[in-house]
């Protein structure tokens, strides 16, 4: 498990090194999880390696959510004061994603060809 912890820190301090040495406007984690998804593919008996490690944290997400909860109790006064307007946004931006999934999902429909149920 020590390995595998290893393993995954290594690719997330990878990533962090090029984000931050090539000014790339990504996070560093996400280009660390992009190179190991592209090793997994390079060498498949990794995933071996690694499967219980990622599992395990997977299984304990939830705890990576108690900060920004401490966040929110922090901030209170702040939700209380603009709380309407952060609703309305998150109303909106909702609204907003679901049309634009179901444009996407409706122009590739239309480009494959894709018949409807009749």
């Amino acid at each position: 498990m020590i390995r595998a912890l290893a393993i995954l820190l290594l690719f997330q301090l990878a990533g962090e090194t090029v984000a931050r040495g090539t000014g790339l406007p990504l996070p560093g984690p996400v280009l660390g999880l992009a190179a190991l998804f592209g090793l997994l593919f390079l060498r498949p008996s990794l995933r071996d390696r690694l499967e219980a490690t990622a599992t395990t944290l997977l299984g304990h997400l939830s705890l990576l959510f108690v900060p920004a909860g401490v966040g929110v109790i922090a901030h209170l006064d702040t939700f209380g004061r603009d709380g309407p307007a952060l609703a309305a946004a998150l109303v909106v931006s909702t609204a907003l994603a679901i049309v634009a999934a179901v444009a996407a999902f409706a122009a590739v429909a239309r480009l494959t060809g894709a018949q409807a149920d009749e």
